[in-house]
Parts: structure tokens; sequence; C-alpha cells
């Protein structure tokens, strides 16, 4: 079973996919928006990843604040939450994004992005790092309860 991992930015979503096994987060790439309002595309490019990779969940990242508050960004994702699950009939996991992109940037730091080009990776980074912390803990679950 592949999950599709996105971190839904305001400009640009990031994408990851799970192996076929579900152990490990690929990035995939980087939807870019013009404005909000260009959603269909991005709606639509989803749609087509998940044809392509036989995707049967999705994992949509969660911006809450360190406060455990959620802002607007968090509220336009679980809106998003929404709209996939209608238009693709999958189910959608929320899964905390706390600090993935301070993660991803640093990655890409050491090793050795410039800065200037650090914005074209790290959605798609950050995606990956959302999407492996939700495989780690199903492989979590699945060993303490033995299955």
């Amino acid at each position: 079973m592949r999950i599709l991992g996105l971190d839904y930015g305001s400009k640009t979503m990031g994408v990851a996919v799970s192996d076929p096994l579900g152990f490990t987060a690929q990035g995939v790439e980087i939807i870019r928006r013009k404005s909000e309002n260009k959603m269909r595309q991005t709606l639509a490019r989803i749609e087509e990843l998940i044809a392509q990779y036989q995707v049967e969940e999705i994992v949509l990242g969660l911006p809450k604040n360190m406060n455990n508050t959620l802002g607007d960004r968090a509220e336009k994702s679980l809106e998003l939450k929404e709209t996939l699950e209608r238009r693709t009939g999958l189910p959608v996991v929320m899964w905390d994004e706390r600090l993935t992109t301070v993660s991803a940037n640093r990655v890409l730091m050491e090793t050795g992005v410039r800065r200037e080009n650090r914005k074209e990776h790290v959605d798609e980074i950050a995606a990956v790092f959302i999407l492996q912390g939700y495989l780690d803990y199903l492989a979590n679950k699945k060993e303490e309860t033995g299955r």
C-alpha cells in the first residue's frame, strides 16, 4: 500500500510517496501555484500522482503553532483535507508538521545546498519528513500490537 505525503504551503505543495512496503518516503516533486485560487490544477496533479503511484492513503501536514493551537495555515490544511477526501475518496490523515521545514532547511544546509537554491527543495523534503514520521508511527504501532 502506497501513501502520499503532502506539505501544503501558501505557494507550493511538497509531495512525497512511500515505497510499496511502506518503509521509506521519497520526494516526488513540488507543485507550484501562482495564487491560492489555482487549487484546481494542484488537485488535478495530486489525482494524477495518486493514479500513477496507486496511492491508498494521504498524509497531510498540519502546521500547528508551537503552543499546539491552530492558526490560519492549519485551517487551510483542514479545508484541503476535506476537499481531498471528497475528490479522491481516499482517507486523509493529518500529521503534526511542526519543525519539518526547519529540519528540511538544516538537511539542505548540511549537504551544501546554497541558500538561494534551498527554496527549490525545502517543501519536497518537508513532505518526506511528514510522510516518514507517519510511516515510523505505523511501524511502531505494529510492533506494539504484534501485527
